[in-house]
This record gives C-alpha cells, sequence and structure tokens, in this order.
C-alpha cells in the first residue's frame, strides 16, 4: 500500500488574494418528502397556500407531489444562504396539513407496497405542466418510482469574473490566452467539475448520511444489505447508499460517452442522447392501451435534465431556452455540486460546516492542474466511489488513483492538508474562521471514523429501534425548531406574495395554451 506525499507546494498562485474571491455565490436546494402523521408519504396535493409548483421559484415540488424541494437565492455568504433556507422550511411548516411533517432522510421510508401510491407532482393543465407531469411519469416506468423518493442536497457554487480574468491573464497556453472570458470561464469550471468527480469519495466519506434502508424500500430490488434492526437494512462500513447501486441508476447512459472535458463534447453527448432511441426504452411503448402518453419519448434521455450526475454546468436559462441551449450561449455560469445527503441531523438538511467544506474543496478543484478525465482514469473513480459508497469506513477500505492504492484515512488526510490555503483564503475573504473550522471538522472524522455522519445514522437508528422511529424523531425535532424560529413580517409578507404570483403565472399559462397537448408533444418524440 502507497503512502501518500504531504504537499509541499500550494495550489494558490502567489498573486491571488482574498479581493478576487469576493463576489462569490452560492444557493442552496434541499429535497424532502411529506409525511403522513402516521409515517407514511403523503397523500395529499401541494399546500396552495404555498403557491403553485410550476411556477414559484423557492418552493416546489421534484419527482413526487409529496417531495417537496426548497431553493434559496443565489447569496454572498454562507451564512444569508442558510438563513433563507431556514425561513423557507419554517413558511413551508406552517402550510402543512394534518400533522404532516418533513421527512429528515435522503432515503425514504414508509412506502406503500403499491408503486402507484407514490404520486407523481403534478403543475396543472398548461402544455407544459402536464409536459412536467409526464416526464415523472416516463422516470417511473423507466426506473420505478421508488427511486424517485430519494432526496438530497444541490449546492451552487459561482465564482466572480474578476478570478478568471486574473487566471486568464497568468496562463502561459497562448491558446488559453485568446479565448474569450466566457469560454475561459467555462474552460475553468470544466476543470474543477473534473476535479470534483475525482474526489467525489471524499465527499461520500466525510458528509454520506445514508448507510441504512427502511425495508420497504428494497421491495422488487435485488440488494446484499444486512439486517440492523427490525424494519432496516444496512452495510456495516456504508456512507452513502444513494449514491451507489440502490440510489439513481440509468444503464442506458452508461454508454453515452458524455464525458466533461470541455463544454463542446459535453454539450455534442447529451444532445445525442436526447434524439437517440434506446429500444428497452421502446419496448415500454410510447402511449398506454387508451392513447394516454407513458413517456415523452423512448430516447435514452427524454430530456437532458434526466442525465444524471454528481456535479453539473449549469447556466441560468433564459426564457424558452433549454439548459443546453443556455451553456452553449453563455458558458458556464455556476456549477451544481450534487453529491450530498440530506443531513439529518440538521433541520435544513445540510450545516455551515458541509457548506464550508464543500467551498474550500471547490476553490481547491478550480485552483488544481485538472487533465482530462479518459477512460482508464473514469473507471478507477467509479470504483473508488462504490468503494466509499459499501464500505467506505472499513478498516482496509482503499482508494486507487494513477498513483497507486492508498488507505482511505491517509489519502483523505493529504487531500484535507491540500485545502488548508484555501480555507485561509476563504476565511481570510469573509473575515471568518468558518472554512478552517469545517476542515478541522473534516479532519477529525477521518482520524475517527465513528464521528461521521453514517455512523452515527447507524448508532441512532439503533438507538430509536429503526429508521422510521429514528427519522420520526428527528422529524418532530425539528418541526419543533421550524415553529420557534421567528419570521419577519416581511419575510412572511415576500412569501403570500411569491405565492399568489405563481398561482396567477400558473393561471396565464393555462389561458395562453394554443396548440392541444398532443401537438406539444409531437417536437419532442
Amino acid at each position: 500500500m502507497s503512502q501518500p506525499t504531504t504537499p509541499s507546494q500550494s495550489v494558490i498562485p502567489a498573486w491571488v488574494d482574498s479581493s478576487l474571491l469576493q463576489g462569490m455565490l452560492r444557493g442552496i436546494e434541499r429535497e424532502s418528502l411529506r409525511m403522513q402523521s402516521n409515517g407514511f408519504l403523503s397523500q395529499e396535493l401541494h399546500p396552495k397556500a404555498l403557491g403553485s409548483a410550476l411556477t414559484h421559484p423557492q418552493i416546489t415540488t421534484d419527482y413526487s407531489e409529496a417531495l417537496m424541494e426548497f431553493i434559496t437565492s443565489p447569496k454572498p455568504t454562507i451564512g444569508e444562504a442558510l438563513n433563507e433556507l431556514t425561513d423557507i422550511h419554517a413558511v413551508v411548516h406552517r402550510h402543512l396539513e394534518n400533522g404532516e411533517k418533513l421527512w429528515p432522510l435522503s432515503m425514504p421510508c414508509m412506502l406503500d407496497d403499491n408503486e402507484e401510491r407514490i404520486r407523481l407532482a403534478q403543475y396543472g393543465t398548461s402544455n407544459i405542466g402536464r409536459f412536467k407531469t409526464l416526464y415523472r411519469r416516463g422516470l417511473g416506468i423507466r426506473y420505478g418510482r421508488r427511486m424517485q423518493t430519494i432526496s438530497g442536497v444541490h449546492y451552487n457554487l459561482s465564482f466572480p469574473d474578476t478570478l478568471f480574468a486574473e487566471l486568464q491573464a497568468h496562463e502561459t497556453d497562448e491558446q488559453l490566452k485568446s479565448l474569450s472570458l466566457q469560454d475561459y470561464r467555462s474552460h475553468r469550471y470544466f476543470g474543477l467539475i473534473r476535479n470534483f468527480i475525482r474526489l467525489t469519495p471524499l465527499v461520500m466519506f466525510l458528509v454520506g448520511a445514508s448507510p441504512t434502508v427502511c425495508r420497504c424500500f428494497l421491495t422488487g430490488h435485488k440488494h446484499q444489505l444486512l439486517p440492523l434492526i427490525k424494519g432496516s437494512y444496512y452495510l456495516p462500513y456504508a456512507t452513502a447508499l444513494r449514491m451507489g447501486r440502490l440510489g439513481y441508476q440509468n444503464s442506458a447512459q452508461k454508454s453515452l460517452g458524455i464525458h466533461y472535458n470541455n463544454l463542446t463534447g459535453y454539450l455534442d453527448g447529451l444532445q445525442k442522447a436526447v434524439h437517440s432511441p434506446y429500444p428497452p426504452f421502446s419496448r415500454l411503448g410510447l402511449n398506454d392501451a387508451s392513447g394516454e402518453p407513458l413517456q415523452i419519448n423512448d430516447h435514452v434521455l427524454q430530456i437532458e435534465n434526466e442525465y444524471y450526475s454528481l456535479v453539473r454546468p449549469k447556466q441560468v436559462p433564459q426564457k424558452g431556452e433549454t439548459p443546453s441551449q443556455a451553456l452553449k450561449n453563455r458558458g458556464v455560469g455556476y456549477v451544481e455540486l450534487r453529491a450530498v445527503d440530506v443531513n439529518p441531523y440538521s433541520a435544513i438538511g445540510v450545516d455551515e460546516t458541509t457548506a464550508g467544506f464543500l467551498e474550500v474543496l471547490a476553490l481547491y478543484c478550480l485552483l488544481s492542474d485538472s487533465p482530462e478525465l479518459l477512460g482508464p482514469e473514469q473507471d478507477l473513480v467509479e470504483k473508488n466511489q462504490t468503494e466509499v459508497v459499501n464500505r467506505g469506513r472499513a478498516p482496509n477500505a482503499t482508494i486507487t488513483d494513477l498513483t497507486g492504492s492508498y488507505h482511505i484515512e491517509d489519502w483523505a488526510r493529504l487531500y484535507i492538508a491540500k485545502m488548508q490555503d484555501c480555507a485561509q483564503l476563504l476565511d481570510q475573504t469573509y473575515a471568518t474562521d468558518l472554512y478552517g473550522s469545517a476542515l478541522a471538522i473534516m479532519q477529525a472524522r477521518i482520524d475517527e471514523v465513528d464521528e461521521t455522519l453514517s455512523a452515527h445514522v447507524i448508532d441512532d437508528t439503533l438507538k430509536h429501534g429503526g429508521t422510521w422511529s429514528f427519522g420520526s424523531h428527528m422529524a418532530q425535532l425539528h418541526a419543533e425548531s421550524y415553529e420557534e424560529h421567528e419570521l419577519s413580517v416581511e419575510t412572511l409578507k415576500h412569501f403570500e406574495q411569491l405565492a399568489a404570483q405563481s398561482l396567477q403565472q400558473q393561471e396565464q399559462l393555462e389561458q395562453d395554451t394554443q396548440v392541444s397537448f398532443d401537438q406539444y408533444l409531437e417536437q419532442y418524440r
């Protein structure tokens, strides 16, 4: 087993100072299932008092009508993003009916044996609303509805153009120096993405929080999990089963060859996937016996969003643009870090420790060399992810990269050490100690793996007598924290206005519908 060498040189160029990071923005998306007072998945419609899930910018639904998604606006500090996310949770809690609560774990529990009881999200009668529901119906017949009830946290992050302009000015490669700032920014973000993919095992190891699964989720699944306690299954050293074989899988995507070596190749791969029929999906049929659509089309991807990845390049779409068109037209504007489990110990699913760690990691990934990610290395990365998902806390767990194989603790310590300078720079930028403290907590989890979130989840699942009991206990604690959270008059008024505006916008879309849904759908088939 190799010993990783301790870093001797910082990834931060000497000319980079904290002023170049001023203007960073971050936003957080958190998903959570609504659960009935008896613990089962909610069968109620999205609360109308919260507005339209189709058009509301901050409170919407994901796959299921019961799977809520909360979205902050881009914020200049971690604290402001977490505060807004807390406000959203408190507002939502006020409007949950019949004793419903928000499920605090990434993996669902108390699902009915009948998948049809997992209700598809509804968005009204406009063509775009019906299209969104049909997309979800297609996901259900392709992969099963249970898989679509898994929830996570998406961390969105952008760096200021002043940083990219300075990085480009110091390039020695004439080809890179001659790029437009937009193209250079995309080039650097893709470097960040490749490095983040290489280091996703570190994220899973340190903030993974899904080592256990409720028995109901395993219905119809082949698995190698072991009984932990009545109604709960696990693997003894697992960290993030959500990110493994039980999570979102699409074998059809494996052969696509979508890569992250440059924006053009990435977009070409996506376009091929959304236009290529896939025989197993063709066999499912486009319509049911009564002529009702079953899926948007029989292509590898119905739409671009179906492509699953641990990190995505993003650009805010303008009206009528697809995500790919936005990227093609204006380049990468930010990255979406998606390999993050919901933290059940946080009332909002994520805390400042995780947020700080992710930002340090992202800065490190941006400033580090990032060669192309090619087949052999991609295979190693996937093996590392599987190792950490299933047995990341095992005494003999290993990580293998192009330089050798390492004990996971040695490998993780190496990268935490490499990131210290990035944490210091971010602490200087924001006049805080948040980032250094986040790395110190991660270091403590490496030194004592029983302090990882995944280890705590297993312990508490046993202590409370099962996944449902543990989840219900945390859901009750979180509900009490939402009730204690004071919402200002301005905040309440703001969310009331957003709800009313969103309902008006949905109504307008429905009134403006001029072509039949069949005609609308034809352009995607």
